[in-house]
């Protein structure tokens, strides 16, 4: 790998952080924004979608046929990391560009591509991930929710959870059991789910730092056209997997986590509400400097992933290691972000003395998740050993 952009990569970075600053809402980044908590924050999201989508930027290294820049993947990893860096949202947090899309460009059929890809690239529909269940979180492929054949459509009937956004998604990617008789890999089928369907009913789940983020999803009867199966019946974990590389590659996590040390860098020297000159304590400079150091280390693995895309390779084993490196170091970042605020640290957003406007305690509370999400770091371990270092199973 070179360890250095080009100067045309080096000049795209600055026309992208120009371009953030024109479109980013008032005190997006200071951490006020409210996200998909509250219609504001939902508006907001929503309308810088539209404007990313109306200029290219949402969908640059699509091809061009699929609404597209056709734009080398390194610049869509740039925009990427520079979005994440300064909390922009390029998804409405539901997964359409980032996976569903490239998913269905590499499994789905003409129709489904020319029904589905344009409106995501418009950013005019929103999506969901229907995979996790109550009895299916870390071994995904024993995922119960059943799709039984009637003809030309499928009835689903089961339960899914820990969806996100799946209150505001016009559609779901949904993975359910199509041969309950077969070798639970070899049973599950993928489709694309209309969530106004009749018989799916939603409802919320409050995480511990008060955000309405994820959802139960049940169905009762729900009614799906045979149309709508992605790839071959039977054999949707394969198109599963693909979407999951796909969704673990992302150069988000180190390029968030930058911009949160960078902060408790700056309280740690005394500026800010509250700071005080805390980077004179031996053992508060040694785990910062630990935290840049992985930080790094994080950046990197994801741009690995990025440059094996962008050379048509196929990460697998390389998605899991950045995904579970960047996943973990969230976790460690916002332990030592506690350990520094001190007794700031249990002030909420809203009141005056909330050291950095409550973004540490709130980012304590929800990155809880972080190495769940998405696949578990002990799944990702077991990827790592069996497909990378070659490991027999256990």
């Amino acid at each position: 790998m070179e360890f250095k952009f080009t100067p045309e990569q080096e000049s795209f970075r600055a026309e992208v952080r120009a371009f953030i600053q024109q479109v980013l809402p008032p005190q997006w980044e200071e951490g006020e924004n409210e996200g998909f908590n509250s219609p504001k924050g939902i508006a907001e999201t929503k309308a810088v979608v539209k404007k990313l989508a109306s200029s290219g930027w949402l969908t640059m290294a699509w091809p061009k046929e699929y609404g597209g820049m056709g734009a080398p993947f390194m610049n869509q990893t740039i925009f990427q990391e520079e979005a994440a860096y300064h909390s922009l949202p390029t998804d409405a947090g539901v997964g359409a560009v980032s996976w569903v899309a490239p998913t269905l460009m590499v499994a789905g059929t003409e129709e489904q591509k020319e029904e589905h890809l344009p409106p995501i690239a418009r950013g005019d529909r929103f999506w969901c991930t229907l995979y996790s269940e109550p009895g299916a979180g870390s071994d995904l492929a024993g995922l119960e929710t059943r799709a039984v054949r009637d003809g030309d459509e499928y009835v689903v009937n089961g339960q899914k959870i820990w969806t996100s956004g799946g209150h505001l998604a016009d559609w779901g990617w949904l993975a359910a059991r199509t041969d309950p008789e077969a070798p639970k890999h070899r049973g599950i089928s993928m489709f694309l789910l209309d969530m106004k369907t009749p018989g799916i009913t939603i409802r919320p789940i409050i995480n511990m730092a008060g955000v309405h983020h994820f959802n139960e999803v049940f169905f009762d009867n729900v009614r799906i056209p045979r149309l709508n199966m992605v790839g071959e019946e039977n054999r949707g974990w394969y198109t599963l997997a693909t979407a999951l590389d796909f969704e673990r590659s992302g150069v988000g996590r180190p390029a968030s986590s930058r911009r949160t040390f960078e902060q408790l860098v700056a309280f740690a020297k005394g500026v800010g509400n509250g700071g005080g000159v805390r980077s004179r304590n031996p053992q508060i400079t040694e785990r910062l400097a630990k935290m840049d150091i992985d930080i790094q280390v994080s950046r990197w693995l994801a741009y690995r992933v990025a440059w094996m895309q962008s050379e048509g390779m196929s990460p697998n084993m390389e998605a899991s290691v950045a995904k579970m490196f960047g996943s973990e170091l969230g976790r460690r970042l916002y332990d030592v972000g506690m350990d520094l605020l001190g007794l700031y640290g249990q002030v909420e957003k809203g009141s005056k003395w909330a050291a950095l406007k409550g973004k540490i305690t709130h980012g304590y509370l929800s990155n809880v998740s972080a190495t769940i999400a998405a696949g578990t770091s002990e799944v990702q371990r077991n990827i790592v050993s069996t497909r990378g270092l070659g490991l027999p199973r256990g």
